[in-house]
């Protein structure tokens, strides 16, 4: 195991070398680059950056998707919605996952045990999502923040 291997496991965070924190960046600002101009930038082969950027992927570092406006595709409302739990917070955490609605599910230290952002379709497909919700195991209340406009978002937050 290398000095890199083991700083990974003692922590839990992913050390990248130099390379890996290049590409995560430049993937960052623009995941549709081609490995051609990535390998470039970097000073290596394109199948060797090609091998590199799978490992990213397959490491759970990165992801490259396309993100969409979800007013743009059919979901009007958007909300963040407070939870809180009786006894194991834990506990509802199968039931959110398994909701096609929740695009983020963190634990929280604070007023609420759980926060989870949504997309629905309209207001009445966001009512029936709370009666759900409300409904999973350990659920004692939940507080929905409706977004009325996206004023940033980013994911070019760089490496550390």
């Amino acid at each position: 195991m290398n000095a890199r291997g083991a700083a990974s496991r003692a922590t839990g965070r992913p050390v990248l070398d130099e390379v890996a924190r290049r590409l995560v960046e430049m993937l960052q600002r623009d995941g549709r680059q081609s490995y051609a101009s990535l390998a470039a930038a970097v000073g290596l082969s394109e199948t060797t950056v090609r091998q590199r950027v799978q490992r990213l992927v397959d490491a759970g570092v990165i992801q490259v998707v396309a993100v969409t406006d979800p007013t743009q595709v059919g979901f009007l409302r958007q909300a963040l919605i407070g939870i809180r739990v009786d006894g194991d917070p834990g506990a509802p955490l199968v039931g959110l996952e398994a909701l096609p609605e929740v695009e983020y599910l963190v634990s929280t230290a604070g007023s609420f045990d759980l926060l989870v952002e949504v997309v629905c379709e309209d207001d009445e497909h966001l009512l029936d999502l709370l009666a759900r919700i409300r409904r999973l195991p350990g659920v004692t209340s939940t507080e929905a923040f409706l977004y009325l406009k996206l004023h940033r978002q980013r994911y070019d937050w760089g490496t550390r």
